[in-house]
C-alpha cells in the first residue's frame, strides 16, 4: 500500500462556498443561495471532518458574498486553533486581489484562461498578452505580500496545449506556492492526468500541484485518484460534489476512495463525520443524499431477494467496503416487488411480531409476488404484505409493554 510522505500530504480544498453555489441543484431545490447561517453550519461540519482549506468567491461577486466571507472566517477561527487557509478565487486583477485580502483571506486562488477558445471568446487576449498580465499581477502581489499563499491555474488546462501552459507557468513559477491543473469542462481521462502531472512535477519541482476535475464525463473521481497517485497534493472537492453542471468530486467520496490506498488519511481526517456531513447538506436542501454518493445509506440498501437473503446472513457478501468508519452505521433492506421469502419471513416475524414458520412465509411470499402490481403510491409494500398475512390467518405475539420494538434494520 502506498504511503504518504511529509511532502505528499493530501489536502482537501473545499469549494462548497464557491463552486458549490454554482450548482444547478440549488436551483432545482429552489435554494438558489446558501444563507449565512447555513454556511456556518456547513463550515462547522467540514472543520469537524478535518478540512482546513476553504475556497470562496472573490468579493467582487457581490456585497452579500463579501460580507459572508468575513463572517465565515471569523466563525471558523472561533471553532478551532488549527491553522486554516481561506482562499479567494480571483481573476488576475490587482483590484480584485486587494478586495479579497481586505475580507481576511490569507491565500489566493488565481486563474487565467489561455486555451484557444479563451483567447478568442473569453479573455480575448493572445497568449503573449496573458503571460505578461499574469507575470505582472502575480509578481506585484508577491512583492507586496511576501508570505501570502498563492496558487495559479491555467483555466481549461486539458484543452490547452501543454506548451502554452508551460509558457504561462514559466512566467509565474518564481512567485507561486502551487500550480493548478483544472479540467474545467471535464474532458480529461486518468491517463491524461497522470501524464500531465508527471510533466508538471518534472518542470516545476518546487511548486505543489492542485487538481480541479469536473464530472461532465463521470470521470472526476477517477481523475482525482490518478492525480494523487502521480503526486498532486491539493484536491478540490465540495459537499456532494456540488458545482457547475454535473459537478466535481464530493469531499466524502474523495476521502473514502483515497483512504483505501493511503491509510494516513484516517489520521488526518475524522472520517466518521463523512456521512453526517452529507446528511447535513440533505437537511439544508430538503432532499435526499444522492444515490451516486459512495458515503450514503443508499450504498447500504438492498432490494433484490438474493441480496437480502445474503445480507441477513452475512453483510460482507454484498457490502465489501466498511462504511461504518465513515459514519454509516446501519443498512436498509427494502421490502418491495423483488423481495424473496427470506426478507418476508424476517419482516413478519421480527418487525411485525407474527407467529410464522418458514413454510408459511414461502406461501405468503408467493402471493405477495403475484400481487406486486398493486404496489404504488396508494399502497405501500408493507400494507400489501400485512393484508396478505392477515388473510392467511397469521397471529401476532402479544408482547409486554416494556419490550422495545425498534430494530437495527430500517425497512421503511
Amino acid at each position: 500500500m502506498a504511503a504518504l510522505t511529509p511532502t505528499h500530504r493530501i489536502e482537501i480544498v473545499d469549494t462548497t462556498f464557491r463552486d458549490g453555489q454554482q450548482s444547478p441543484l440549488l436551483f432545482d431545490t429552489e435554494k438558489y443561495r446558501f444563507t449565512l447561517e447555513e454556511k456556518k453550519v456547513l463550515m462547522t461540519g467540514l472543520i469537524e471532518l478535518g478540512v482546513t482549506h476553504f475556497e470562496f468567491f472573490s468579493p467582487v461577486v457581490g456585497v452579500a458574498e463579501a460580507q459572508d466571507v468575513q463572517e465565515l472566517i471569523a466563525h471558523a477561527r472561533a471553532l478551532t486553533q488549527k491553522p486554516l487557509m481561506f482562499l479567494a478565487h480571483c481573476r488576475c486583477n490587482l483590484d480584485d486581489i486587494e478586495r479579497a485580502l481586505e475580507t481576511g483571506c490569507n491565500g489566493l486562488n488565481l486563474y487565467l484562461g489561455v486555451s484557444p477558445l479563451a483567447q478568442q471568446h473569453n479573455a480575448q487576449k493572445s497568449l503573449e498578452e496573458s503571460v505578461r498580465l499574469a507575470q505582472e499581477v502575480i509578481g506585484t502581489t508577491r512583492k507586496a505580500h511576501p508570505d501570502l499563499y498563492l496558487r495559479f491555474s491555467a483555466e481549461d488546462a486539458f484543452r490547452t496545449p501543454l506548451e502554452d501552459i508551460f509558457c504561462l507557468y514559466d512566467a509565474v513559477y518564481p512567485y507561486v506556492n502551487t500550480l493548478g491543473m483544472p479540467d474545467t469542462v471535464g474532458v480529461a481521462e486518468p491517463e491524461d492526468v497522470s501524464a500531465v502531472v508527471a510533466r508538471l512535477r518534472q518542470r516545476y519541482p518546487n511548486a505543489a500541484l492542485e487538481c480541479h476535475f469536473h464530472n461532465d464525463r463521470g470521470l472526476a473521481l477517477a481523475n482525482v485518484i490518478a492525480a494523487v497517485r502521480a503526486g498532486v497534493r491539493y484536491v478540490d472537492a465540495s459537499i456532494w460534489g456540488l458545482a457547475e453542471r454535473s459537478g466535481i468530486p464530493s469531499v466524502t467520496g474523495v476521502l473514502f476512495n483515497l483512504s483505501k490506498r493511503y491509510p494516513e488519511i484516517a489520521r488526518q481526517y475524522n472520517l466518521n463525520q463523512c456521512y453526517p456531513l452529507n446528511v447535513l447538506m440533505a437537511s439544508i436542501l430538503g432532499t435526499l443524499v444522492p444515490y451516486t454518493e459512495p458515503v450514503s445509506l443508499t450504498n447500504r440498501t438492498h432490494t433484490a431477494g438474493v441480496h437480502q437473503k445474503a445480507v441477513l446472513n452475512e453483510k460482507k457478501v454484498y457490502e465489501a467496503h466498511n462504511l461504518h468508519d465513515f459514519g454509516v452505521d446501519k443498512n436498509q433492506l427494502l421490502l418491495g416487488p423483488l423481495s424473496g421469502w427470506n426478507l418476508i419471513y424476517y419482516y413478519l416475524k421480527e418487525v411485525e411480531n407474527f407467529i410464522i414458520s418458514k413454510e408459511q412465509a414461502k406461501q405468503v411470499a408467493q402471493e405477495f409476488k403475484s400481487r406486486t402490481a398493486e404496489i404504488g403510491r396508494r399502497k405501500k409494500p408493507e400494507e400489501l404484505l400485512l393484508e396478505i398475512a392477515e388473510a392467511h390467518g397469521l397471529l401476532r405475539h402479544i408482547l409486554p409493554e416494556e419490550v422495545p420494538t425498534a430494530r437495527l434494520e430500517n425497512l421503511d
